[in-house]
């Protein structure tokens, strides 16, 4: 180990090659289709931090070959228009991936705005078909921070079978998946949360520690095991700079893996979107191809498919390779 600690696990050379592997499979997409594939990305209001990040996933669309779309609804807009909305899309066959933008205005309830996506559109993976395909063990897509946590440490090379680990946050788009997908690599998993007694317990018990409560500087030095490996998931800005869930400078020097903030988990997450997207692609590609060419009328068309297929590759791997069968 370093003197000044454990390595670090960057997200930005592994999201590289699954960019580069994302740009070939697009290529061969519009070689076959005569057009790119198409991810709608809907905001509601001009949130100044959503926004960042919604340009960033723009812009890697656009290095990689993806068409992005960005689909503004009135920030004032009820309920109802944001609905509608997704509705069109979920129902134009040029667009194979949908996100939307979070947080979502208070008068907008999450609940009916992730209901309405089409699970086959839903690169992001939080519709209740992939969250309930994800718990059964079955193919769906995964939440995207969530995948990104536990791909990066299989990517580096870390071992997971057999290891204690422990997630802090029970969140339904990062905390449960990440605990779930651990439990699928065979660790052991204990998740810990708001309501948790005597958390430092549970943490320094932790080989593989998964940090994603929101909360800066939770998670310090003297909480953790020598020879920990930390994955720090938190985003949160303090005096101006964007800072984790995990005292870095206290964690580090008795770590011996740790992915930074910024730089560990948030590169990996655009990259595995449009990995995911990629994959949404292909599997509405095979359903098109099944459909007949000439058909009668809309209302007799066959019903768009709503598990996604397994079978999207990014240069010959699955673009989701955690998700296996249940065991």
């Amino acid at each position: 180990m370093p003197r000044d600690g454990g390595r670090l696990l960057e997200g930005g050379p592994i999201a590289a090659e699954i960019r580069q592997a994302v740009g070939e499979d697009v290529a061969a997409y519009v070689d076959r289709r005569g057009k790119p594939p198409v991810l709608a990305v809907v905001i509601c209001g001009r949130d100044a931090p959503s926004m960042v990040y919604l340009r960033q996933i723009l812009r890697s669309c656009e290095k990689v070959g993806i068409e992005g779309r960005l689909v503004e609804v009135d920030g004032e807009a009820a309920e109802t228009s944001v609905v509608e909305t997704i509705a069109g899309l979920n129902d134009d066959p040029a667009v194979n991936g949908i996100i939307v933008q979070m947080p979502l205005p208070p008068t907008i309830r999450l609940r009916t705005i992730v209901d309405a996506i089409d699970a086959a559109k839903d690169i992001y993976g939080i519709h209740p078909l992939n969250a309930g395909l994800l718990r059964l063990g079955y193919d769906g897509f995964l939440p995207a921070t969530a995948h990104a946590a536990v791909e990066i440490l299989r990517r580096s090379a870390i071992e997971i079978e057999g290891r204690r680990a422990v997630v802090i946050g029970r969140s339904a788009v990062v905390g449960m998946p990440a605990a779930f997908l651990l439990v699928r690599e065979n660790a052991t998993v204990t998740v810990c949360h708001s309501r948790t007694r005597d958390l430092a317990r549970h943490v320094k018990d932790a080989e593989i520690l998964v940090v994603a409560a929101g909360h800066p500087g939770l998670i310090h030095g003297e909480m953790v095991r020598r020879g920990v490996v930390v994955v720090d998931v938190g985003i949160n800005v303090v005096g101006g700079t964007i800072v984790g869930d995990v005292d870095f400078e206290s964690v580090r020097p008795k770590a011996a893996a740790i992915t930074p903030v910024p730089g560990g988990v948030g590169p990996l997450t655009n990259a595995l979107l449009l990995a995911h997207l990629v994959r949404a692609a292909r599997a509405q590609e095979s359903t098109d191809d099944m459909q007949p060419r000439d058909p009668p009328s809309v209302s007799s068309r066959a019903p768009r498919a709503t598990n996604p297929s397994a079978t999207g590759t990014v240069r010959g791997r699955t673009a989701a390779p955690i998700l296996r069968g249940a065991r």
